[in-house]
């Protein structure tokens, strides 16, 4: 999966760890908050993809 992503994702998921880690540091509870909601719009939009790739036969 990594190597799909490209540079610029993966300097995009150290950029997103390294706020969400400057949060934690000072808020644990609201970087817990912050995950999550990180996660939930990871997984809508990993359906989204796979539904508009299906819709045009790709998967």
């Amino acid at each position: 999966m990594l190597d799909k992503l490209g540079t610029l994702g993966l300097v995009g998921i150290v950029v997103t760890l390294a706020g969400l880690g400057l949060v934690a540091y000072q808020a644990p509870l609201v970087a817990a908050g912050l995950f999550l909601v990180l996660a939930g719009i990871g997984l809508v939009t990993q359906s989204l993809v796979k539904n508009v790739m299906s819709a045009f036969g790709f998967a």
